[in-house]
């Protein structure tokens, strides 16, 4: 069967296009930016891929008119301000551009939606199900909670609070409950209802076995990790100071911090149903998830992260068209050295960052990422998902990869810090030359004041840094 699937690149939908594919269905994939798509790494012939924005009518022209079914996986949570009008608007495009297609049926991820005071998040995610049901094709919604995996952005959270803080003061709302689902179920739930007639038009909640608060989540994720930690919570830590808290200690965003907050003040509890039975399913236990998502890290095997899926507002254009490194109104920071071993040169470029790190100014990194927390940034946090290997659109630290091919020899990174003006840092090796260039696009006069006041730290760590790579 012909399978259209929407945010393909995404946490859940770079998960789901393996299963689909090992069905046997030629799986179509909808993305905003062909370049953010590498199909090889599938090794079928049954998948291909359409450039749209679901916010541009126009551009859904390209799905074909012979799907079968199609899978919506669009969310904006990690987008700042009115993100539930760009979904709904989205939704309305896509609905009215699949109800002229041959669908059969239209499966939506969406939340768990019981409780009577909604936050915004929910809200719109609740309204995006009004609207695609609307439509002609057989809707089927499943709606999870917490989704625990590897690169699952609860999962890097509650890691992140864990592993980071042996006694946390935290706000009231960790006793909310929530019900929480491992991310292997996620996707055998979504690829079970696959053109089954008893969901059509229906709506599940999907859930794991254990019904916890959020301090019990924290506290059995750091009894896993053989962790001892102590959490007083307070009731004085209003939503913004809560927001705050969330962003500084972990490595999400502060519009995503402030969404997940509004969420986290609400009982996410499923109601019951029989759907795991139904699909033949068995349901995994929080500790268990979180265990198989820790084998997953340790094995190098993390498929997808929402790092690498959120909304990037500066990105207002196609990756491609950062590509091309601009070179007139520039400043730049060149440097060049020949290595004795070119192959681990190259391992080691492409190594860079996370636990990695730079490899040189080790202190200096870090508290450029910490200044860069204070403005609103990403900060060094982020990591990266695979310690060997990197794709372009993945976030690797407070950068974007924005071009990266061990066969051509080239790494570019874009930044994704606050700065007044755009940077880029590539790596190019020539035989057993090394290339290593910054080069920085300034705002007025901010962004050439900024640049000559770095420019000492500059010499020091890119001098270094490219030293160590070459040694």
């Amino acid at each position: 069967m012909k399978i259209l699937l929407t945010g393909a690149n995404g946490y859940i939908g770079q998960r789901l296009l393996p299963a689909l594919l090992e069905q046997g269905h030629q799986v179509v994939c909808c993305v905003r930016d062909v370049n953010r798509i590498d199909l090889r790494k599938y090794q079928s012939t049954g998948v291909s891929v359409i450039e749209t924005d679901l916010l541009k009518m126009e551009s859904l022209a390209k799905i074909p008119n012979d799907i079968d079914a199609a899978y919506y996986l669009v969310h904006s949570m990690g987008t700042d301000g009115a993100f539930d009008a760009l979904e709904q608007q989205a939704a309305k495009n896509f609905i009215e551009r699949i109800d002229r297609t041959s669908a059969r049926q239209l499966i939506y991820l969406s939340g768990i939606v019981n409780d009577a005071d909604l936050s915004k998040h929910l809200a719109s995610r609740k309204n995006v199900e009004d609207i695609l049901a609307a439509g002609s094709v057989p809707t089927t919604v499943l709606r999870a909670g917490i989704i625990v995996g590897s690169g699952s952005a609860s999962f890097e959270i509650i890691r992140d609070l864990a592993e980071k803080l042996p006694v946390m003061v935290a706000p009231k709302w960790l006793y909310t409950r929530c019900q929480p689902v491992a991310i292997r179920n996620v996707i055998q739930f979504l690829s079970g209802v696959l053109f089954r007639e008893d969901c059509y038009d229906q709506h599940f909640d999907i859930y794991g076995p254990d019904t916890l608060t959020y301090k019990q989540m924290l506290l059995q994720f750091a009894q896993v990790r053989g962790l001892k930690r102590w959490i007083i919570t307070v009731p004085v830590m209003t939503p913004k100071l809560s927001s705050y808290w969330l962003y500084f200690v972990t490595s999400t965003s502060y519009p995503l911090a402030k969404n997940l907050v509004e969420s986290m003040k609400v009982d996410v509890v499923a109601e019951p149903n029989d759907l795991a039975d139904r699909l033949h399913i068995r349901l995994i236990s929080y500790k268990e998830a979180i265990q198989i998502a820790f084998d997953k890290i340790e094995q190098n095997l993390v498929l997808s992260s929402w790092k690498d899926a959120l909304g990037m507002p500066v990105f207002d254009r196609a990756f491609s068209e950062y590509i091309q490194v601009p070179e007139f109104g520039t400043f730049t920071d060149k440097k060049s050295i020949e290595t004795q071993d070119p192959q681990r040169a190259l391992d080691r470029i492409f190594a860079i960052g996370g636990e990695s790190g730079w490899y040189y100014g080790h202190w200096l990194w870090e508290f450029r990422g910490f200044i860069d927390k204070l403005f609103g940034g990403v900060g060094l946090q982020r990591g990266r998902k695979n310690k060997s290997e990197i794709a372009v659109g993945e976030s690797l630290d407070f950068w974007r990869v924005i071009y990266a091919s061990r066969e051509e020899k080239r790494l570019l990174l874009y930044a994704e810090m606050k700065l007044p003006g755009e940077a880029w840092l590539e790596f190019r090796m020539e035989s057993n030359t090394i290339h290593q260039t910054a080069t920085f696009r300034p705002l007025g006069l901010p962004g050439r004041l900024y640049w000559y006041v770095v420019l000492p730290f500059h010499f020091f760590i890119f001098n270094g840094m490219i030293k160590k790579i070459a040694n």
